[in-house]
């Protein structure tokens, strides 16, 4: 009876430790993603009233749980019962993430800012007006994108952990679930909040804590400005790099080109590193406005369905 129990903690030992040495490749793995997402997530939250932040990354932050609580089960059935699959719909997401990145670039050069004070006093009060919609077209954007980047990383641990047992598939990316979405989330809490930190430093007595007051308020805007434009740029990067591994000449095409600036005197090491993102880039780019005029195509052949959506 002892020995069998001794043999029991061993047994658990052993998957423990697999599944945290798991648990860790796939993290490292996933980095490039996790990001990403942080990015684009505190990019969806801009534009949002002050007061209302902290509720709509909560809210965005469960639909990514519901997200993630999703895609884990059926990453697991469809990997057992079609894995061909995985692929195909992988370049679905990763087309919709170029899509929605074309569309933001379009949006911006077209809605410039309001050089006439009138015209700036309508869309403050056309904004108040609408703010619960314009709030959560916000969440369902930002769980929408979410889903896609939330599917890659699943995707990725589950290719890290494919010749393990079922029981340690299911917990390491548990874990991965888990922990992305409280790191992600928890930074954009953070991230919102800055200029809020910097307001309170303001009102303290200290001329030390004021100057930081001040220094976080400076910097507010213009780390959401910068991320609001890594957050468009990560759309065609994930997108074009989804797009890019799913097609085997374009994925032969980016290595042999590696490959060729690599032995560069000097800067081959830099453009060797830099390359593949170039080309996913690019990808993302194209694969959007290819997406883009297709979707419009279909508009103007069945306006019906345009108007409807």
């Amino acid at each position: 009876m002892a020995s069998s129990l001794l043999l029991l903690l061993d047994d658990i030992a052993t998957i423990m430790d697999d599944i945290a040495l798991m648990s860790k490749m796939a993290a490292k793995k996933t980095a490039g993603v996790l990001g990403d997402d942080l990015a684009l997530n505190a990019q969806q939250v801009t534009g949002v009233s002050a007061d209302r932040e902290l509720p709509v990354v909560w809210k965005v932050a469960k639909g990514s749980l519901i997200n993630k609580c999703i895609l884990v089960p059926l990453a697991l059935i469809i990997s057992y019962v079609a894995g061909w699959l995985i692929n195909p719909l992988l370049v679905i997401g990763g087309l919709f993430l170029c899509y929605e990145g074309v569309e933001k670039v379009i949006h911006t050069l077209q809605h410039k800012k309001s050089t006439d004070a009138e015209a700036a006093e309508q869309r403050v009060l056309q904004a108040e007006t609408d703010l619960v919609a314009y709030e959560n077209e916000k969440v369902k954007g930002a769980i929408r994108t979410d889903f896609i980047l939330s599917a890659e990383i699943v995707v990725i641990t589950l290719g890290t952990v494919a010749a393990a047992t079922m029981l340690t598939k299911i917990t390491v990316l548990s874990l991965i679930a888990l922990v992305m979405t409280v790191g992600v989330y928890g930074f954009v809490a953070v991230i919102v909040k800055i200029d809020d930190a910097g307001l309170y430093l303001i009102k303290k007595e200290s001329d030390f804590k004021k100057k930081l007051g001040q220094g976080l308020l400076s910097f507010a805007p213009i780390l959401m400005k910068f991320l609001s434009i890594v957050g468009t740029i990560a759309m065609f990067l994930v997108g074009g790099g989804i797009i890019n591994h799913a097609v085997p000449w374009m994925h032969h095409f980016t290595e042999d080109s590696v490959d060729y600036v690599e032995v560069l005197p000097n800067i081959g090491t830099i453009l060797g590193a830099v390359t593949p993102m170039l080309i996913n880039f690019v990808v993302g780019i194209i694969a959007g406005l290819i997406v883009l005029m297709v979707v419009k195509a279909v508009t103007k052949l069945w306006p019906k369905s345009g108007k409807s959506s």
